[in-house]
This record gives C-alpha cells, structure tokens and sequence, in this order.
C-alpha cells in the first residue's frame, strides 16, 4: 500500500514537472513526510533524487520538441550551483519544525507565482521568434561584449534557485521558469523545456553535497518514486503541447494550496 502510494504521489509529480517545466517537486517533500513517514531531512534527500532523474528524462523528451536551449540550461545552472552546494550545508542544521514551515510558505509562494503567470499569459500576443532572444549576453568574439544587467539577473536569480534546490530538496522550476522568461528574455514554452536542464544541474549538484551527510531515507520508498515520476515526466513532456496548459496549471495550483494549508495545520496541530 505504502509502495503505492509513493507511486501515485511520484506520477503526478513527474506529469507536472513534464508539462510544466516546475511546481511538481514541491509537493515530493511532504509526500515523503506525511504520506510516506520519513523525516524533513530524509524526506529533502529523497526529493532530490526524485527531482533529479524526472527532470534529465523529462528533458531529453522535451528536447525532440526543439524547445530545449541546451547551453542556456547549462550555464544557468552552473551558476545556480553555488547556491546549491550553500543551500545542501545549511540544511544539515536547521530543525525539521522549521524546514517544514518554510516549505508550507514556499508552497503558498508558488501558487501565487503561478496564478500570476497564469494572468500574464492570457495577456500576451504571439510569442518572439528565435532570433529575438536566442543572442548571448557575454561574448569574446570580434571583442568583448556584456549585457551587464541581464548577467546580474541571471546571477542573481540562478543562485537563489539554487539555494532552494539546496536548502529545501526541491527543482526551483516555479522560480527557474520565470527567470528564464525575464532575465533571459525566453518565451514560455522555451522557458519551461529549458528549465528541467536547469533543474538537473542544480539537483545533482544539491545531491553530490548532501551525500554521507545526515539520515538517509527509505531508498525503496524513493526509487519507487522515482520510477513513477520519471515515467510521468515523459508522459507530462509528450502532453505539454496538447494539453490546456491553462486548465492543468490552474488544477496544480489548487492542489498545492491544499497541500501547503495540510502542512501548515500539522505544524501548528503539535502547538495548539
């Protein structure tokens, strides 16, 4: 039963993090937590690997749809992997009641994010084409050419993504896709199918950091998981551009609300 339910919990995971570029490994950490009996530092841990393989599957899938900015990806996610490494050291002394209250806030965070961009997207007219937006921001060749502002969102925006991937186990993907957009000028879909590149960087780099420090969690619990996600994540990755993405991410949303009120009453439950 319990197997089974790390399954369910991983595929609606992975179909998030497939379709949405994010948002879907948010919820890993109480899942792990409430439904599975792990502990925050455990259940962080796990997330990671959770995180981790979905986002590299889900990536490879997406990158068939021409979406993928391969190099982009990679060099904002070496640069957010500073933040990481810092965010899977301080982790390792911060209480669980502390952890898991900052995830119930994080979670609101991101519903608010999402609704946002939700908005947003309803506003908007036909998106850029490639040559608008596909220009490096530093370059050595004739000379040497910064966009010096973009670099500092980028560094900026990258490291605090990092610290999150970190810190609290999860992708980063609500705060990666939007930095994408902004500071890196991506349209959407672009955003959303670079990210999970970003997201394995920074996944990896977390978990390298965090190995042979502190509990480890039930590895049954998370590779079953695991596999559920991935699956879902190629499944999410396929459907991204027949889906509502309108519709889909307004139900993720209204689930992440519920989870983060489900989290944040437990917390508070021990005190009252």
């Amino acid at each position: 039963m319990t197997l089974l339910a790390a399954g369910a919990a991983g595929a609606i995971i992975g179909l998030s993090l497939g379709a949405l570029g994010g948002g879907g490994s948010i919820l890993a950490v109480p899942v792990l937590v409430y439904l599975l009996g792990q502990t925050a530092a455990q259940a962080t841990t796990g997330s990671l690997v959770v995180v981790a393989a979905t986002s590299l599957i889900s990536a490879v899938t997406a990158q068939r749809t021409g979406h993928v900015l391969l190099w982009r990806g990679l060099s904002f996610g070496l640069v957010a992997v500073g933040g990481a490494a810092a965010g899977a050291v301080a982790s390792s002394h911060v209480s669980d009641p502390v952890m898991l209250t900052a995830f119930a806030a994080l979670m609101l965070v991101v519903a608010a994010m999402m609704l946002v961009r939700q908005v947003r997207s309803k506003s908007r007219q036909q998106e850029p084409g490639r040559a608008s937006f596909d220009h490096p921001i530093i370059t050595f060749k004739p000379g040497f050419l910064c966009n010096c502002p973009r670099a500092l969102k980028v560094l900026v925006t990258a490291t605090a993504a990092g610290l999150l991937t970190g810190f609290l186990g999860v992708g980063g993907g609500f705060l990666v896709v939007p930095a994408l957009t902004l500071a890196l000028a991506l349209p959407i879909r672009y955003a959303v199918a670079t990210s999970l590149v970003v997201i394995t960087v920074t996944s990896v780099a977390a978990l390298a950091v965090r190995t042979g420090a502190g509990p480890s969690p039930n590895w049954t619990l998370v590779f079953a998981m695991t596999a559920a996600s991935m699956t879902g994540g190629i499944l999410g990755a396929r459907l991204a551009r027949r889906l509502n993405a309108a519709v889909l991410s307004m139900a993720f949303t209204i689930l992440v609300i519920g989870v983060a009120i489900y989290t944040t009453a437990r917390i508070i439950a021990p005190v009252v």
